[in-house]
């Protein structure tokens, strides 16, 4: 893509995401289905920091006071829920406070921000398993199951080493990322969903298909949480076992794409007929290879920085909602799994593609 080309699309986000605040309004974003109308999920969602997330992101670039207006009171919602009583306060804490709290923080120096991720921070260390090394998933009665997305929300603990300059935080995520590296990501790239531990021995007992097909198969934004998490990791790190893992994540996601570069929702499907795509796993792949194009040398960052700006000329061109100014969403097709929410849109294909955008045109102040 070329920088005119570029710029374009962030001009057209802008545009999109203005038309977005006065629909949404209130609401809490997660699914947009034929309708084109977001639901509203409660404000302890696991999807909660995306949509404020976008709107951080759209005034970093833009410097508009409107989107940091409409941004500004999430995390302070989203923090009455560890007073509350709720079960949807788990190891997606990152998810919720990385794109409300510590990009406050991050871009305007809020006390209470940085106050508000470090207790987001606390909470996801508490989830960690000393016999196994893994973060817990989710709550109930699984306290051996651990997740690929989780790779992700790691960045949670490293932003609080960081800001603390308490090593213990990092500490926990490398342990975590050393777990999921072992048991989550096969030999050939591929990945695991949901692996299973022994929580009192922290001994290995197997994988889950989760939200993909089986347990032998890849589900592609798991996938994608994967490829975007251990790049991110390697940025907070520098260790290159983490990105050397990225890269074989890539080259499988890559070799894994249809002609479009939009991944269907699972990439071992027996057939392809009737099967729906997922371009929010597209979206966090394209994202994640801009890491690992800014993390590898000169003469390789060329095959993931041209995979990265490929599929999200996809994206922008065959994906978008341009040309449906009723519609909610940004991205079109996407899908939760096999199971539920297929062929719709989904809040943190919107944010990541937003991400991806912004990172082509010169954006720093990363927070995942």
């Amino acid at each position: 893509m070329n920088s005119a080309y570029k710029a374009e699309i962030l001009k057209r986000l802008e545009t999109k995401v203005d038309r977005m605040i006065e629909q949404i309004g209130s609401k809490t974003p997660h699914v947009a289905r034929a309708d084109g109308k977001y639901d509203d999920m409660g404000t302890d969602w696991w999807t909660t920091g995306f949509w404020p997330g976008i709107l951080w992101v759209m005034y970093d670039m833009t410097g508009k006071e409107h989107y940091k207006e409409v941004a500004w009171h999430w995390d302070i919602t989203l923090e009455q829920w560890f007073v509350k009583t709720t079960e949807e306060l788990h190891h997606d804490v990152g998810f919720q406070f990385l794109s409300t709290a510590i990009i406050k923080y991050k871009i305007t120096g809020d006390k209470d921000g940085y106050r508000r991720g470090i207790e987001a921070a606390n909470f996801l260390a508490s989830r960690f398993n000393l016999a196994g090394n893994f973060i817990r998933a989710w709550n109930g009665d699984k306290y051996g199951w651990s997740i690929i997305d989780s790779m992700l929300n790691v960045s949670l603990l490293f932003w609080a080493s960081e800001a603390t300059g308490d090593p213990r935080y990092k500490q926990i995520a490398i342990r975590h990322a050393e777990t999921t590296m072992k048991f989550g990501v096969r030999e050939d790239g591929s990945s695991n969903h949901i692996i299973s531990f022994d929580p009192d021995t922290g001994e290995y007992i197997e994988s889950f298909g989760g939200q993909g097909l089986a347990p032998d198969s890849t589900w592609s934004r798991g996938n994608s949480w994967a490829l975007h998490g251990f790049a991110n990791t390697y940025r907070h790190t520098g260790d290159a076992r983490f990105l050397n893992t990225a890269k074989r994540i890539a080259h499988y996601f890559i070799a894994a794409l249809p002609e479009d570069l939009v991944p269907y929702w699972d990439f071992r499907l027996e057939s392809l007929e009737g099967m729906s795509r997922d371009s929010s796993a597209a979206a966090i792949a394209a994202s994640g290879l801009l890491e690992i194009a800014d993390a590898v040398p000169a003469g390789e960052k060329r095959l993931y920085q041209d995979a990265a700006e490929r599929i999200l000329k996809s994206l922008t061109e065959k994906y978008a909602t341009w040309d449906l100014p009723e519609h909610e969403a940004i991205l079109l097709h996407g899908t939760g799994s096999g199971t539920t929410n297929i062929d719709v849109s989904l809040i943190y294909g919107d944010y990541y593609y937003v991400e991806a955008i912004a990172k082509l045109n010169g954006w720093k102040n990363r927070v995942y």
